[in-house]
């Protein structure tokens, strides 16, 4: 059976992720689904999830917009155990290691993991940090985001994910944000990482110049989700810089 982690791994270094928020979706499905075809050559695979406004009739409904326009696969980006969804080809079973609330660290996922089991979904061991401004990721995730000139705090989170045996490591600046993950950071990130653990780096991204500085840092992959949603044409022209290589 074909692993949506190696799909990810097969495209190192150009890997784009477009991420739909159901609770936006929902409201104006036309509008999302003629995004999702727009951007879907360049895509590697799509994500679905919100932090707010998001169950799993909602998730649902995004996964199956997603699948009715695009071939690609599409992973739950879950803010609760209430989006996991048979629907989906994957989800980052994620724990958000800088949270201060122990239910986004492992009492969600013990929630959520005989749902993963029983729909068949493929689990990907994703760790969540969040670093800069957060956005409401952060605020709803009650994390202490990473302050970007502390570079020594990342490297503390990101060798112990490495360690714990994440497969996947997802830095967040936040939805919608002023600044998105510093190429420092992310280069930092890749150097403790290695190819061992695939880096996505996410928030912030508004446009090529800055996705690809983010890839030629050392980020595996891209999430862009804020400039899709309100200038689609820049989405979609950052998607392909990434996926063609810069």
């Amino acid at each position: 059976m074909k692993m949506i982690y190696d799909e990810l791994v097969r495209h190192r270094g150009r890997a784009v992720l477009p991420l739909l928020d159901p609770d936006k979706v929902v409201r104006d499905e036309d509008f999302y689904s003629e995004a999702a075809r727009s951007v879907c050559p360049y895509a590697t695979a799509f994500l679905v999830g919100g932090s707010t406004g998001v169950g799993q009739l909602e998730t649902d409904r995004t996964v199956k917009l997603v699948k009715s326009v695009c071939d690609k696969p599409v992973i739950v980006f879950p803010g609760s155990p209430c989006q996991v969804v048979p629907s989906a080809n994957a989800i980052l079973f994620m724990s958000l290691l800088n949270s201060t609330n122990r239910k986004y660290l492992i009492d969600y996922q013990l929630e959520g993991a005989l749902l993963v089991h029983r729909y068949g979904v493929e689990p990907i061991p994703t760790a969540y940090i969040i670093v800069g401004e957060g956005g409401t990721a952060g605020w709803v995730g009650e994390a202490k985001a990473i302050p970007p000139e502390k570079p020594e705090l990342l490297a503390m989170y990101v060798l112990a994910a490495k360690y714990l045996g994440f497969k996947l490591v997802y830095l967040e600046a936040g939805s919608g944000v002023r600044r998105s993950v510093p190429p420092q950071m992310v280069g930092l990130a890749k150097k403790l990482l290695g190819d061992e653990v695939f880096l996505v780096v996410g928030g912030g991204i508004k446009d090529v110049s800055t996705a690809v500085e983010a890839v030629r840092s050392g980020a595996d992959g891209i999430v862009i989700g804020t400039v899709l949603e309100k200038d689609p044409r820049t989405g979609v022209q950052i998607a392909k810089a990434v996926a063609e290589g810069g």
